[in-house]
């Protein structure tokens, strides 16, 4: 096995190898069995000794890229540097980033815990050459890194080339195969195709050829019957891919061309798991020390043993995977929710808990408890997971809790639908009720699948495969966007952001395009060299404005965002003279009433952490024109009376006029040594800017008042809650609030023109009404019961006996409460009771049925089944249990009908 020549590998380089001049590594029998961390640093300390700058892992949540949800891979965070956007400080980086992949393009989460080696959150241990060295420095220190360092067995390595695409006119990557050769016997340097080895970013950007490096761990008789170059890219849980070099030569257009990038860039990604599975000499990722602890905890929370069934086995390995990908995307800022990056969060979770319902006989939340056991595992190298333990831990609860709630409610429905089939004769579920089960209800299909075969039952797999991919395929035409290349006017020109000290600049379009999407129509993006606009980013929206021409054409800028470093201007339409020059113009009055709202936040933020404690941390944030909304970790319900102590501690800061004190050039460290608060899931640079009004000091890039007095005014105008431990505040300023009041004023003179008494204040006559009122509702409510008590009695006397039923029908006006509890009332009076009550009320109908619980044995009656059917006749449907259900339609004149289709059935 490669692990003895390793130990051989390391008396042979006396047991040390030297990796600067502060770092070795103990080149042990232990290399072998490396803890995680040990792997994780060893890295990191081989590549500063290659003069790599070592950077932090950034958010996993993007939060400034249209493009991109997630950080999916471990070039990322350097595109702008890929695209030329912006010059890196280093050219040589590596890191160890944190990824998550659940979907577009790379989507692994149906393989997730089904096998051993895909996951949903994974680090990506990574180096990069921006412009600087290329393949054969790349190669060279893979290797030695690898067989050297690590000291894995070269017989045990197979690497990959890119072979060329003739459709392409791509040649075969003869350069890496050269370099290889060096290295590698050439019957292990392997040809690939363009799908395994020429990466892309996506449909447009920086690509090229790659090399990948494959380690083959299986027995030595495995190997003698298979020769593992056969079994490379196929999928073998054994024979992985566990780095991949890739060099970023070209630039891929709009329309399919491969333009040569004018630098060649070096982009690696390891996967740390995998190596770590390699090194500690296990057969699978979740036998390394990154699952083990967690595994561990799960048997013993849940009593079962992983090893013992397959089934099991993948709930278990699902639930280590999936809780460290929701653990780490809360710790950066994204709570589950229904849109957007947070539905990706939640479903995942919802995944984890059904697996743990279903095969581990959870029904009470559980997985929150494995956060602890991460916290201590993976704390030291990612921080956040330590200082948001408890958020994390209380968000996971609450929505483990929630869903657990909806999966009840899927057991009723899905129990209901059961019957009714049987009553039926059917044996097979509609694809369409199941997936509707799916995807209003979140109950999952292998569940409803399951339960099915519980009762010697199916699920309709082709009709709920046919509805997902009705619903994917309208989701993608509504998003679909197409965007045409960059048509460049200024190769040279980095662009510049002067909008915090002024609002208009003469500039010239550095470059444009076209994209046109089903939701905005045809817009034009464009990017000058320079800027007063702020771009959509840090909570805050982009500008809007104007640009105008020497001529005097003048085009509207609708919106700005932040792509890839740099601010791009939307706008309906171009310049008719691209060349320009131009004088653009920042929308003044919305600037500063959006500068009065973000302002108000660092005072809000100040406010709550002095009133509610040290512990309130920002969790997100909305500053726009119009108003401010604001979210804070805090675990209960923020009292009026600390609501208005918020309030009136941020207008004392108002009234202060405390003026901007700002610092565009500090370090980070410095900026935090000096007690400025930076938000966690944000991704700063080595250079920040600090905001300071008083006490306030945070680190912003947003744009700001130059005293607090130009806020003017401060109101909350809501408090509620966002998710478990997490509350929001929506609060407005400046004009708003001036609105606010005189909106106020004018309902409160309404009020008193409307009560018309002059002896009592507006409260005191208001509460005299609801008081009057109050005796009305008793007397109404009296009324009803004395209606419903007479027709009882005429219910009852009009009773057919048909077919050993005792049929009752009739048309009422009474409210569905009072329909109900008569339709009861008569049940508890009559055995064989069949009975039916329509109502119309406001023009809408409902049809009420209930059964003697002896009819639903005896004649295979069944409430629900019966009153979905009548509800076609008021154009409506319903449903319910077996002894009682309602049904609701637009068509009350149909209640005629439905009471004899009624009739008809019992005879």
């Amino acid at each position: 096995m490669f692990l003895d020549l390793a130990f051989a590998k390391a008396e042979s380089l006396k047991n040390i190898i030297p990796l600067s001049k502060n770092k070795k590594i103990e080149l042990t029998a232990s290399v072998a069995r490396m803890k995680s961390k040990q792997i994780r640093q060893t890295f990191l300390d081989f590549f500063e000794n290659k003069k790599h700058q070592i950077v932090a892992s950034a958010p996993m949540v993007i939060k400034n890229d249209p493009t991109l949800m997630f950080t999916n891979a471990g070039m990322n965070q350097f595109k702008e540097y890929f695209l030329g956007n912006s010059d890196p400080k280093n050219n040589r980086v590596a890191d160890s980033q944190k990824c998550l992949r659940v979907s577009g393009k790379h989507n692994d989460l149906e393989e997730v815990g089904v096998d051993t080696y895909h996951h949903t959150m994974f680090e990506m241990l990574g180096n990069w050459s921006f412009g600087d060295y290329f393949k054969k420095e790349a190669i060279a220190w893979a290797w030695e890194l690898l067989t050297e360092v690590y000291g894995i067995d070269k017989d045990c390595l197979y690497v990959t080339i890119f072979e060329g695409d003739k459709s392409e006119n791509l040649n075969r990557d003869t350069e890496a195969y050269d370099y290889w050769k060096e290295l590698i016997a050439e019957d292990r340097i392997l040809n690939g195709n363009k799908a395994d080895n020429f990466w892309e970013m996506g449909a447009q950007g920086p690509c090229g050829p790659c090399s990948e490096i494959h380690v083959d761990i299986r027995s030595d008789e495995e190997k003698a019957k298979v020769d593992g170059a056969t079994l490379v890219n196929m999928d073998h849980p054994q024979v992985v891919e566990i780095w991949n070099l890739v060099f970023m030569q070209y630039n891929r257009m709009a329309d399919g061309n491969l333009k040569n990038l004018p630098a060649q860039h070096v982009d690696t990604g390891m996967g740390f798991e995998r190596l770590a599975m390699v090194l500690q000499n296990v057969q699978s990722n979740y036998d390394t020390d990154v699952f083990t602890p967690l595994i561990r905890e799960i048997e013993t929370i849940t009593g079962h043993s992983y090893g013992k069934t397959e089934q099991e086995d993948i709930a278990i390995r699902v639930i280590a995977d999936h809780l460290r990908a929701v653990s780490f995307s809360i710790a950066d800022g994204q709570l589950p929710s229904n849109n957007g990056a947070g539905y990706v969060i939640r479903m995942i979770l919802r995944r984890a808990i059904r697996y743990g319902f279903t095969y581990l006989g959870k029904k009470e939340p559980f997985i929150y408890q494995l956060v602890n056991t991460l916290s201590k595992q993976m704390g030291d190298a990612f921080p956040e997971l330590k200082s948001q333990k408890n958020l994390i831990l209380n968000v996971i609860k609450e929505e483990e809790a929630s869903f657990l709630r909806t999966l009840e409610n899927g057991l009723a429905l899905l129990d209901s639908m059961v019957a009714s089939m049987k009553n039926d004769g059917v044996t097979v579920l509609d694809g369409k009720k199941a997936f509707e089960l799916n995807d209003t209800y979140g109950f999952p299909k292998e569940l409803t699948r399951l339960i099915l075969s519980e009762h010697g039952l199916q699920m309709d797999e082709d009709g709920f495969a046919k509805a997902l991919k009705k619903q994917q395929e309208g989701s993608r035409k509504a998003s679909a966007t197409e965007t045409s290349d960059w048509t460049t006017l200024r190769e040279d020109d980095t662009q510049e952001f002067v909008g915090y000290d002024r609002l208009s600049g003469d500039v010239r379009i550095s470059k444009y395009r076209k994209v046109v999407s089903k939701k905005d129509g045809e817009l034009y993006q464009i990017v000058f060299n320079m800027t007063p606009f702020y771009g959509e980013s840090g909570g805050q929206t982009g500008d809007k404005g104007y640009i105008e021409s020497a001529s005097g054409d003048t085009v509207y800028i609708i919106d700005t965002k932040k792509e890839n470093g740099q601010t791009v201007h939307l706008t309906k339409n171009l310049p008719k003279e691209l060349d320009g020059p131009f004088k653009v113009t920042v929308d003044a009055h919305q600037r500063a009433r959006t500068a009065a709202n973000h302002t108000a936040t660092h005072l809000l933020h100040q406010a709550l952490r002095k009133i509610l404690g040290t512990h309130v941390e920002q969790k997100g944030s909305m500053v726009r024109s119009a108003s401010l909304r604001f979210d804070f970790s805090h675990f209960s319900k923020v009292t009026k009376e600390e609501l208005v102590e918020i309030e009136n501690f941020v207008n004392a800061r108002i009234r202060e006029q405390l003026p901007l004190e700002e610092n565009r050039n500090n370090t980070y460290d410095q900026a935090i040594a000096e007690g400025a608060i930076g938000l966690f899931g944000e991704k700063y640079g080595d250079v920040v800017r600090t905001i300071k009004f008083g006490e306030s000091q945070e680190l912003c890039g947003g744009t700001h008042v130059k005293n607090t007095a130009d806020i003017w005014h401060f109101k909350i105008t809501n408090e509620t809650a966002v998710a478990s431990g997490i509350r929001r505040i929506e609060a407005i300023t400046s004009d708003a609030v001036k609105d606010f009041f005189a909106e106020q004023s004018k309902s409160f003179e309404e009020i008193k023109e409307i009560l018309k008494n002059p002896t009592k204040s507006p409260a005191e006559s208001i509460a005299a009404l609801q008081e009057e009122n109050n005796a009305l509702k008793k007397e109404i409510e009296q009324l009803k019961k004395a209606k419903a008590g007479n027709l009882k009695g005429d219910l009852i006397d009009s009773t057919q006996l048909i077919n050993g039923v005792n049929f009752i029908s009739s048309k009422t006006d009474l409210d569905t409460k009072s329909v109900k509890e008569l339709a009861f009332d008569i049940e508890r009076d009559m055995e064989n009771l069949f009975l039916i009550i329509g109502a119309e009320n406001d023009g809408k109908a409902t049809l009420t049925v209930i059964l003697s619980k002896n009819l639903i044995e005896e004649k295979n009656l069944n409430a629900g089944s019966i009153v979905r059917e009548l509800g076609k006749h008021i154009q409506g449907g319903g449903g319910g249990q077996p002894h009682f259900a309602t049904a609701g339609g637009k068509n009350a004149a149909g209640i005629d009908a439905a009471l004899v289709a009624a009739e008809e059935m019992i005879k």
